[in-house]
């Protein structure tokens, strides 16, 4: 069996190995920069970022489930956004996908939150099916994902001008 909880400070390294293999499922690992130094202030339980993690009875790790809040301005309500979900692959397919969402499902009615958006690949058939077919979500086919990313590309935006 196994427990959802949120994270706490000696979870990060556990978290940041997960994100780590999630990059590198996704086939991006020289994607995954972030470091215990970086991430700390950041990524337990703050306003910026949260974290669920499922575990063992005997505390071992075996998935996680990074969000946070936005708002909707089309239904005037905060939503949850779903930045990363990870299972390790020896527990896929037991039911920690669904204990994460059911925990986020959870957060999202207590906070009065309209809905819950993430992303998936497009080549991630297992997961599409599972969001789908599990969960009932619906795909978002005409909206295109855009990103500044960098210092540098974040740092133009001041340089624009009028």
């Amino acid at each position: 069996m196994f427990s959802v909880r949120p994270a706490v400070p000696d979870d990060i390294p556990a978290i940041l190995q997960f994100i780590l293999d999630l990059a590198t499922y996704e086939k991006t690992p020289e994607s995954a920069k972030a470091t215990p130094e970086l991430a700390s202030p950041d990524i337990v339980n703050q306003p910026t970022a949260h974290v669920l993690m499922a575990a063992l009875e005997n505390g071992t790790p075996v998935g996680f489930a990074l969000y946070f809040y936005n708002f909707s301005t089309w239904i005037g309500k905060p939503g949850i956004y779903l930045e990363d979900l990870y299972v390790s692959p020896d527990h896929r397919n037991l039911g920690v996908g669904k204990a994460l969402f059911t925990k986020l499902g959870e957060i999202a009615e207590e906070k009065n939150c309209g809905r819950i958006d993430w992303s998936v690949l497009k080549w991630n058939a297992p997961s599409i099916a599972f969001y789908e077919n599990t969960l009932g979500a619906t795909r978002m086919e005409e909206w295109v994902g855009m990103r500044l990313e960098g210092d540098e590309s974040i740092h133009r935006l001041r340089t624009l001008g009028p």
